[in-house]
């Protein structure tokens, strides 16, 4: 058994001792990717991917059609390390596939009548030594995509033609884009998700990228300016400000045991501090990153449990402004994933003085 699989088996060893379940299930494409390294998805609107992946204490186990049982065992599989169990398309279903050859009682993260429900979520975190090396190389490479796009921006730019330019860049180096938002200066006051348009872009741009890899999600903003309005520079440091404190109270909750409810409070804290007490209310503030764009959200009185190592992306808004990126946080580190050293940057540090991060600057271009 590989290295990947043999960490996956002691986590799933352990869940089945604390449940007494003798199975465990996966068809939703994050957690298949996260299981087995590989990808599951024909339909990218379908919530549940062609097949299945399972574990039952000794063995890693994939169930499939007979449509794609050949290419996923050549392709997307580790074959040697797993069994691939075959149904016909017209005879059955994924569901009834896997309950044929599941030992009793299982849990899946799909419908099987039968059987119960697995938090797959609960399950990812937090990241192994390949996960964190996984998302190192698709932090840079989402962060490199959107930069590049983000330095050939003019105000004539319509916000529709810079999505495509992003999800083409993507693509070209094997990463999906489930979300990419591009707010003009008009827009990006207005809304908190800027949606594209086919609207110019004008005086300054917000670009926000949630970029996938391999069952992995990375996030970013970088904010682009032509003419900046007076108050952009300010919202965009207070931001920066609140982010840099989210950051260093995840780190600091970890070491406590503490839950993505007290890493909310010091964001609310700080949102006072910063003079836009109720800047907060307008969108969400982001939180746990990994094999779902967030595998939790930071709310008020939210229980989910914080821990390390483990991605973050928080992403504090106040009206037109807007810092985001996905970092890694440690017990002793706190490590941006999604940078490439050339982008301008400042210092920013929290609260506490302990923690010093360096967070993407405004890029100001020439308008042409």
């Amino acid at each position: 058994m590989n290295e990947r699989l043999a960490s996956r088996a002691e986590r799933l060893d352990a869940y089945l001792d604390e449940t007494g379940l003798e199975a465990v299930w996966f068809a939703r494409p994050n957690s298949f990717a996260w299981l087995l390294d590989g990808d599951n998805v024909v339909d990218r609107d379908a919530p549940v991917g062609v097949a299945a992946a399972g574990y039952d204490g000794d063995e890693f186990h994939v169930v499939t059609d007979n449509i794609e049982a050949t290419r996923l065992l050549h392709e997307e599989v580790p074959h040697e390390d797993v069994q691939i169990h075959q149904y016909q398309w017209y005879e059955g279903s994924l569901a009834s596939g896997v309950a044929a050859v599941s030992p009793t009682p299982a849990a899946a993260d799909f419908d099987v009548p039968g059987f119960e429900d697995v938090d797959a979520g609960a399950l990812r975190h937090p990241l192994t030594d390949d996960d964190i090396e996984a998302f190192r190389e698709l932090g840079r490479d989402a962060a490199s995509a959107v930069e590049r796009v983000c330095r050939q921006l003019e105000p004539q730019d319509m916000e529709t033609e810079v999505a495509s330019g992003l999800r083409v860049t993507l693509s070209a180096m094997g990463i999906e884009t489930p979300v990419v938002l591009v707010g003009g200066s008009r827009r990006a006051q207005k809304y908190r998700h800027y949606t594209p348009t086919q609207e110019r872009i004008g005086d300054y741009a917000l670009v926000s990228v949630t970029a996938e890899r391999d069952g992995l999600y990375a996030s970013c903003t970088r904010t682009v300016a032509f003419d900046a309005p007076d108050w952009l520079e300010s919202r965009h440091e207070k931001t920066m400000q609140v982010e840099v404190n989210a950051l260093a109270a995840t780190q600091r909750v970890a070491t406590e045991d503490g839950t993505a409810g007290d890493v909310f409070d010091a964001i609310r804290d700080t949102y006072d501090e910063v003079g836009e007490s109720d800047e907060w209310l307008n969108h969400h503030q982001g939180g746990a990153a990994g094999y779902a764009g967030r595998e939790w959200f930071a709310r008020p009185d939210a229980d989910d449990p914080v821990t390390v190592p483990m991605a973050y992306a928080y992403n504090p808004t106040i009206e037109g402004a807007k810092s985001e990126d996905t970092v890694l946080v440690t017990a002793d580190d706190i490590d941006v994933l999604t940078t490439t050293g050339q982008w301008p940057t400042t210092t920013v540090t929290d609260a506490t003085g302990d923690v010093e991060l360096e967070r993407p600057k405004i890029l100001h271009l020439d308008a042409e």
